[in-house]
């Protein structure tokens, strides 16, 4: 073979290899894990997402529901998988509880940061025929004895659960007596709460909205500081009870620790563009849901600031996993 003839033959391979090292990503489909259950508000926002990220990013999304252990398992399966950008997910605000809690030694710190997307306080819903007729009701039941009350929001140690446990503590209950249901999801303990086998459902309201328009559970108070204008009659925790009280429940977008800082520039890219549009903004007003759009670096220490304040929340609650 002659010089000239392998120099063209080299030349081919290099332009092949370049071609294969700088195709642009994505090339094939991705798979978004969902921790929670199918129905919930982190399902039902994951998925628009995913729709509206295929249209982003020219490939197809599959979404996977991995449930158990309170969020564990799925955010467990997303640390684990392969850190090349082809698989991505939810997470939520029980990573910033895990470590604190002792149910699993995962935390923000095992993920590559994509974007924040929502962020809603938690709120008290009672049973329609509820004897509680008012927040003050609840309340007085609470000092009176919060053992007396099944309530539940999801798992043991997670977002509803350390605010249901905070509110007794705040209001002068021994917070060790607080009754907790823990379950896969707000949506079980929300059917719970409709079935009459608990007292109280903590939930975002979004995952409430479907039980209270149909006249069988009624909310009492938002656990935050201020009134919601989607829910204007609503009392905010801080005017019924006085006390100064904001747990907001978070979701956002994170990849396996390690993917290539240029694919996690483009995702975050993509993100932003379906966070900050006219079209998400609507779906999520439809539902209740809050938009809050924190990315790449900003949403690292959005996380940092979550787990330093639910793990002081949570030592002072004494709450701890069996």
């Amino acid at each position: 073979m002659s010089f000239f003839k392998k120099a063209a033959l080299a030349a081919c391979a290099v332009v092949a290899l370049s071609g294969q090292a700088f195709a642009e990503y994505p090339e094939r489909a991705i798979t978004m894990i969902i921790p929670w259950a199918a129905g919930g508000g982190t399902d039902a926002t994951g998925r628009i997402i995913a729709t509206m990220l295929e249209e982003k990013l020219k490939q197809p999304i599959t979404v996977v529901n991995r449930t158990g252990g309170g969020g564990i398992v799925g955010h467990q399966e997303l640390k684990n998988l392969k850190s090349d950008g082809y698989t991505i997910g939810i997470i939520t605000t029980e990573l910033s509880m895990y470590k604190s809690v002792g149910s699993s030694d995962i935390s923000y710190q095992d993920f590559t940061p994509i974007g924040l997307y929502n962020a809603d306080p938690s709120a008290i819903f009672v049973r329609a025929d509820s004897p509680y007729k008012t927040i003050d009701d609840l309340i007085a039941a609470i000092k009176a004895d919060p053992s007396t009350i099944k309530a539940s929001g999801a798992n043991f140690g997670g977002n509803n659960h350390i605010a249901w446990v905070s509110l007794v503590q705040l209001l002068g209950a021994p917070a060790e007596k607080a009754f907790w249901v823990p379950t896969d999801g707000a949506t079980v303990s929300l059917q719970l709460l409709a079935s009459n086998a608990i007292n109280v459902a903590v939930s975002q309201f979004p995952e409430a909205k479907a039980l209270v328009d149909a006249g069988e559970i009624r909310p009492l108070a938002y656990l935050g500081n201020e009134r919601n204008e989607k829910n204007p009659d609503v009392p905010p925790i801080s005017e019924a009870a006085g006390i100064e009280f904001a747990v907001s429940g978070w979701r956002g977008v994170a990849a396996p620790k390690g993917i290539p800082e240029d694919v996690q520039t483009k995702l975050a890219s993509a993100l932003e563009e379906i966070v900050t549009s006219n079209d998400f903004k609507t779906f999520m007003d439809g539902r209740n849901f809050g938009v809050n759009w924190k990315g790449g670096a900003d949403f690292e220490t959005y996380l940092k600031q979550r787990d330093d304040a639910f793990g002081a929340a949570i030592k002072s609650a004494g709450i701890k996993a069996n």
